[in-house]
């Protein structure tokens, strides 16, 4: 389908060479977006039906994915002739084409709504309150670089043929979660590693299910040996539970600030909230685009090519915290709803897990399958130890609680860390929780689906794993460093 440009204004016509021409009809699309509300609700029941799901805390989406998976060709397919009715699955081959292209679409909502609504305090509060947390945050992320390169260098490409770029799966995986591996698919790809997608995503599940599981059984193990500090202070009161933390009701001066500002527009509150979060795509996607062309003008000439290969996603959260500062500095904040933009992301990230685990291909990781074990085993062994015996000697407060948040969520997602975090002090008596929040501005930019994430597939490429792990052993040690005898001198004058 030919566009004309008298159809299209600018961006459609450069979003539409960008893509090229579509494989698929708008009632493709349409359809294939009602089949995943379907799943959804499918999802949600065999939840609720399977009480080892409930146990695990296993998310509707990621159920979800699964039957998809399970009902698709892969699977479901293979029990019939390929040119009968169900070769392909229950799914015709338009659908999943709109699925396969989801992933890498919707993760730009998610970023880009991550700080939108949010209110961004000065550097130095935030680093006041929530250094020591940042400095173990950072030490896990660089950690499982560098335990994911040792192990590429002289185990998976040496003996598996397995490409440079593994070394850097288990924290695109474990750190930046189902979001982050899908929207990177299409980067592996890219870089000579298609079933980099795939093992990347299986390597999330694993992360979350781990990450639930040992903090379940550590958060065990440290109420027997009385490492729960905050169970030994009185809640600040028994009517606010951790729920009502993380759910508080807003401010009615900033509620009526809205009305003011919103009495004329005539616009749903989910229409303009879904307007800032296009803005912030549409800076993420200008910010890239310079750095495209200071790429092309400079190095580039030489064939050297990182930026070119970044994903949009990391650079939708740089437009988020531009879109927020931007309408702090205008007085317009009140025209953002945090509590839209978390459903807004909810939403968009809910379709980019089922629809990614849905495109997994299986035949990848059967072929991959040792590889992807030992990256799993020792990404679990990695965090697990590093919080066993950095946590305590780093955070100079609640080491048991700030340690294990960060934990989960360097196994799955936020979310993980912060339900680790309800676990072992549902009445938030410790304080984790807010320098849990805290870290989150000094963290996301970089790893966990930030900037690094993005590039650390490029830079493998380009410099080779031995000059990643030689960054990222370095980073390591700053962080160890900063974490065990700056904030180390705390926690053991604490103890004296």
């Amino acid at each position: 389908m030919l566009v004309s440009p008298f159809s299209l204004g600018t961006w459609n016509l450069v979003a539409a060479i960008a893509r090229g021409n579509p494989t698929f009809d708008l009632q493709d699309a349409f359809f294939a977006f009602v089949i995943v509300g379907l799943l959804i609700l499918a999802g949600r029941s065999i939840r609720q039906k399977l009480k080892i799901l409930r146990i695990l805390y296993i998310p509707s989406s990621i159920v979800a994915g699964v039957l998809a998976l399970l009902l698709g060709p892969q699977v479901l397919g293979q029990w019939f002739d390929p040119d009968s009715l169900l070769g392909g699955g229950l799914f015709s081959e338009d659908v999943r084409n709109v699925w396969s292209q989801s992933p890498g679409v919707f993760i730009n909502v998610v970023f880009a709504a991550l700080f939108l609504g949010e209110t961004l305090p000065s550097p130095r509060d935030i680093w006041r309150k929530a250094a020591p947390q940042v400095a173990f945050g950072q030490s896990l992320a660089w950690g499982q670089y560098v335990v994911g390169l040792v192990l590429t260098l002289f185990l998976l490409t040496p003996i598996f043929g397995m490409s440079p770029i593994a070394g850097a799966l288990i924290e695109i995986a474990f750190e930046g979660g189902h979001g982050t591996a899908a929207g990177m698919a299409e980067t592996f790809v890219d870089l000579g590693f298609p079933e980099g997608g795939d093992l990347a995503l299986g390597l999330a599940t694993i992360g979350i299910v781990s990450g639930i599981v040992s903090g379940i059984l550590l958060a065990n193990w440290g109420r027997r040996r009385g490492l729960v500090a905050s169970v030994r202070l009185e809640p600040a009161s028994v009517e606010e539970p951790y729920e009502t933390e993380i759910a508080r009701q807003e401010n009615p001066d900033i509620v009526a600030a809205r009305k003011r500002l919103t009495q004329d527009l005539l616009i749903d509150p989910i229409s303009l909230n879904l307007g800032f979060v296009g803005l912030a795509i549409a800076i993420g996607w200008l910010m890239l685009e310079f750095l495209k062309a200071i790429e092309a003008a400079t190095w580039g000439q030489n064939g050297l090519t990182i930026v070119g290969y970044v994903p949009l996603f990391p650079m939708a959260l740089l437009g988020g915290i531009a879109v927020q500062g931007m309408l702090a500095r205008l007085r317009l904040t009140p025209l953002v709803m945090r509590s839209l933009m978390e459903r807004i992301a909810g939403v968009a990230l809910d379709v980019t897990i089922v629809t990614a685990l849905a495109s997994i291909s299986l035949t990848a990781l059967g072929a991959n399958v040792v590889p992807f074990t030992v990256l799993a085993l020792a990404g679990i062994a990695w965090n697990v130890l590093a919080f066993v015996f950095l946590a305590p000697r780093m955070l100079p407060t609640f080491w048991f609680e700030r340690g294990l948040g960060d934990m989960g969520q360097s196994m799955g997602v936020t979310a993980t860390g912060i339900l680790l975090l309800r676990m072992v002090d549902p009445h938030n008596r410790s304080g984790a929780f807010e320098s849990f929040a805290y870290k989150q501005l000094f963290f996301e930019p970089i790893v966990g689906g930030g900037l690094f994430t993005a590039a650390a597939p490029v830079l493998i490429v380009q410099f080779g794993a031995t000059g990643v792990l030689l960054l990222a052993g370095g980073l390591l040690v700053f962080w160890l460093v900063l974490g065990l005898f700056v904030f180390g001198r705390k926690v053991r004058s604490l103890q004296e």
